[in-house]
């Protein structure tokens, strides 16, 4: 307890102190699915959008965040829930879109993209990726311009970061940046042996394997990963849009995201580290208020303004009336 920040100790106490597995999934799921807000702020508009699946018959929802005034087009932020690769909706960001919208004047498009073990690697990302390519042709439908970031928490910033290879291998959408919130970024992780598993708080190694191997389909650290299913996977990282990682010191995600933070630097990628000093997995949803965790939020509001406003757009049509799906 000592190692935890002072700021966070309090309610550290309150996290769940059992691993997520086959047998507790549901438990699992049905608690994460109680974050969201329960009443829309008058300020922001928030919607719900349903756009085919890569197959043409799946529905993939997308949940929109935008101030309800918006002086023409503005930037966009695709986001990515986190849960492991196995759980998790959009409404569970719910605060920190809302966030993004208003502080940036931003639309912050939230996917609801299927997860594992029942939709394993790669229909997770496709999903992601059919989101961003929607978003990339209709984004004037909900007031954007060209300018797109991505982004997501946890798990969710490890499927951004394995999107943004995706595009750019692809290249047919340029990015601003990513932002990278404690991202699961390395199967790898699961099987070390030298973690000191008593100061790995909220998101466990158990839990960690759990979700890579629903995800993967396979057991982690095996040679034959698939391509842009395991992030840190990836050898050559240079070409990749600007970079905001963030990670508490006593994260089980610390080393992998330091070191891919490294890595991305080396290839000749921008990239801020942000490294919070005694903080676990999630912190800034178990103390929302605290300073520390207020700063880190700030950190992220920064990084985006830099992504998505030091890029000129290439239309400007402030005419173009926003309409709603």
């Amino acid at each position: 307890m000592e190692q935890i920040h002072p700021e966070l100790r309090q309610m550290a106490n309150r996290i769940p102190k059992f691993s997520v597995t086959s047998g507790n999934l549901w438990l699992w799921r049905f608690l994460t699915n109680l974050r969201g807000v329960t009443k829309t702020p008058k300020d922001i508009q928030i919607q719900n959008i349903f756009i085919p699946g890569k197959d043409g018959k799946t529905k993939i929802r997308l949940r929109v965040y935008k101030p309800r005034s918006m002086p023409g087009l503005v930037p966009g932020l695709v986001w990515l829930h986190g849960g492991g690769y196995v759980m998790g909706r959009p409404e569970i960001d719910d605060l920190a879109c809302i966030q993004f919208a208003r502080e940036l004047g931003i639309v912050v498009i939230s996917v609801e993209y299927r997860y594992a073990p029942r939709h394993p690697f790669p229909t997770p990302l496709e999903d992601a990726y059919t989101a961003l390519q929607w978003v990339n042709s209709h984004g004037r439908q909900i007031g954007m311009d060209n300018r797109i970031g991505i982004g997501g928490e946890s798990a969710g910033g490890g499927l951004a970061a394995s999107l943004a290879q995706l595009a750019h291998d692809r290249k047919e959408i340029p990015l601003t940046g990513q932002l990278l919130v404690y991202p699961m970024l390395d199967d790898r992780t699961s099987i070390r042996d030298d973690l000191p598993k008593a100061e790995i708080m909220s998101w466990s190694p158990i839990s960690n394997q759990f979700g890579w191997e629903a995800y993967l389909g396979q057991k982690c650290g095996m040679e034959n990963t698939p391509a842009y299913a395991v992030p840190s996977r990836r050898t050559d990282l240079s070409g990749l849009p600007p970079t905001w990682i963030g990670v508490g010191t006593l994260d089980l995600f610390h080393d992998e995201n330091v070191i891919y933070a490294q890595r991305l630097k080396e290839c000749g990628v921008e990239c801020e580290l942000h490294i919070v000093r005694g903080a676990f997995h999630g912190f800034d949803a178990i103390a929302p208020k605290a300073r520390i965790v207020q700063e880190f939020q700030m950190s992220q509001i920064a990084a985006l303004r830099k992504f998505l406003f030091s890029v000129k757009q290439n239309f400007i049509d402030p005419e173009l009336p926003i309409r709603d799906e």
